[in-house]
């Protein structure tokens, strides 16, 4: 007879995430997922699947939140300039839920090198990404708001790499004033 489970998937997999954002796959045991999770060791293994099968799940539920907060935060903005302002402001603001930084960013430098299942993962994600920035690039451009100056892929793959960089440095530095003007002065190719 089969155990009726005890537990919110969803919200045991937001914990697994959140423990993975801070401290990465490697420094995670299956020990610190089974006490930050609240869940018995043998009920991850049937629900989730092996460690690495779990952190890929939490990679995706990273990019289901992320999607989640884009749509409701960036894409609904009218003027594009502000939709990608908001997209950088999205990773230098801290969540008192949230670790700081960027769980793909981390994951990028921690494992892509090595893993090429989570190295598909990631630039998968970076391009989404990059596929936003030039969907509001060629937008605003049309709307006259951004300058025609520049090619539009191109922008959107130098935007990127700035945000990329930006979420690293925000888990470095406090210094909000200073993460500002870094994207003001990368906003500032759109003029």
């Amino acid at each position: 007879m089969a155990r009726i489970k005890e537990y919110d998937e969803n919200e045991v997999l937001q914990k697994a995430m959140v423990l993975f954002w801070k401290q990465g796959y490697e420094k995670t045991s299956m020990q610190d997922l089974v006490t930050h999770m609240g869940v018995h060791r043998r009920s991850i293994y049937d629900t989730f699947g092996d460690k690495h099968t779990l952190f890929m799940r939490a990679l995706d539920h990273y990019e289901e939140v992320i999607g989640t907060k884009i749509d409701s935060q960036v894409k609904p903005l009218n003027s594009v300039k502000q939709a990608i302002r908001r997209l950088f402001e999205i990773a230098i603001y801290k969540n008192e839920k949230k670790p700081i930084g960027c769980l793909t960013v981390n994951t990028a430098v921690e494992l892509s090198l090595h893993d090429e299942e989570v190295a598909e993962k990631v630039v998968d994600s970076f391009s989404k990404t990059e596929k936003l920035l030039y969907e509001l690039l060629l937008r605003g451009q049309t709307l006259g708001e951004i300058s025609n100056h520049h090619d539009a892929e191109n922008l959107s793959q130098f935007i990127h790499n700035s945000l990329v960089g930006l979420r690293v440095l925000a888990k470095t530095s406090d210094d909000k004033e200073k993460l500002e003007s870094i994207i003001d002065m990368t906003l500032s190719v759109l003029d």
